[in-house]
């Protein structure tokens, strides 16, 4: 995953390896609702840190980016991982504090030579257009 630079101090984050199972793909044998896909989700939220001491910033909040990443279970298909990503970081750039994310979704069961197969996006806030 890209790392984020800024000439600011940034606490970073991190919801590591999130496993959920969601009915994803493109292809017809990905498009059974009961036979969903299990992903591993990775998400970092970078936030300008303007304090002294970490300890004493204020705190980013994100349980709202898990919640969403739970959510996705009951809503149905979604084509690509891509379009997944960009749920995620709406979640993410719901949180105030939050200057960029990073998200990884990995497909872990698609290859058997593979430990997984997706995506990384990263995004800044400036670069975000919200919600479609």
């Amino acid at each position: 995953m890209k790392e984020f630079f800024s000439a600011e101090d940034h606490i970073v984050m991190t919801l590591e390896e999130v496993c959920v199972n969601i009915s994803c793909g493109l292809h017809p044998w990905e498009r059974h609702p009961e036979r969903p896909t299990r992903l591993i989700l990775t998400v970092r939220l970078y936030a300008p840190l303007r304090t002294a001491r970490a300890a004493d910033a204020p705190i980013v909040d994100y349980d709202i980016v898990r919640k969403r990443i739970l959510d996705l279970e009951n809503e149905g298909h979604i084509d690509l991982l891509e379009t997944i990503a960009d749920l995620i970081v709406d979640s993410c750039f719901a949180e105030p504090r939050v200057a960029a994310c990073g998200v990884t979704i990995r497909k872990p069961d698609i290859y058997n030579e593979s430990r997984g197969a997706g995506i990384d996006l990263f995004r800044t806030r400036a670069g975000w257009s919200g919600k479609k």
